[in-house]
């Protein structure tokens, strides 16, 4: 890895060991950490081009899927290959690996070039997703597959039932379309029950109907939201009633 990123390891030994800490691992080899945390502006305004964190991200990425395909594999055993696959990208893409970055105050210990620094990297979502990719990369490289898993499976499991409660109903709607054509040969229709509220604060409450019936209700801060909740609630009451 070379002497620059030993002369960054001896002059930031306190910040790295506070991120151990956070992250309850502590590396064999501090250069791995080390050089996952440094950015390519960073490695670019020292002339020291192509010694960023961008292979480890790479090795990170791969990681990160084959675990949590595993850690959903394991606990939905009745979920369909193509639900698995949507449920892993809504834990793996750039917006929530941001926010399991922002959880642990990674940005804080990122190596960034002035530019990037001045215009705010530290909380770009894009730099901070990378950044933790590289963090995972660095813990399979430092320690194998076993301790990267272990880390894995602490940070991201807490977040794993919310995910798949948003993908659920967020799908509702169209699954609920599918049923009842599949059944019916025709959709449901939605109406406009209540919208109160000041305009900043509106709550809709919206009820999926089929031939007059109201199938379900669903509240929320939005008339797509709340269309989708409607429909999860259909979807729940069909399933009880074994009947569309």
């Amino acid at each position: 890895m070379g002497m620059e990123i030993d002369v960054l390891v001896q002059g930031n030994k306190e910040l790295l060991s506070e991120l151990e800490r956070i992250v309850q691992y502590r590396f064999t080899d501090l250069r791995l950490l080390q050089k996952a945390l440094v950015h390519a502006s960073f490695a670019f305004e020292q002339a020291q081009i192509g010694k960023n964190n961008e292979t480890l991200e790479f090795i990170g990425d791969a990681v990160l899927d084959l675990v949590i395909g595993h850690i959903l594999y394991t606990r939905y055993p009745e979920m369909k290959e193509g639900e698995l696959t949507r449920l892993r990208a809504a834990l793996v893409n750039e917006t929530h690996l941001a926010v399991m970055a922002r959880e642990i105050e990674l940005g804080r210990f990122l190596f960034l070039g002035k530019g990037e620094d001045a215009s705010h990297g530290r909380n770009k979502s894009s730099i901070l997703s990378c950044a933790f990719e590289a963090l995972i990369g660095a813990v399979f490289e430092d320690a194998g597959y076993e301790m990267a898993s272990s880390l894995i499976n602490r940070l991201f499991v807490p977040t794993i039932e919310t995910k798949k409660e948003e993908m659920l109903i967020a799908d509702a709607k169209s699954r609920l379309q599918e049923v009842l054509q599949e059944k019916h040969n025709e959709g449901p229709s939605y109406r406009l029950d209540l919208e109160e509220g000041p305009s900043h604060q509106k709550s809709f409450t919206i009820s999926v109907m089929f031939r007059d019936e109201v199938l379900g209700t669903g509240e929320a801060r939005s008339k797509k939201e709340a269309e989708q909740r409607a429909a999860a609630a259909a979807l729940k009451a069909i399933a009880v009633s074994g009947d569309a």
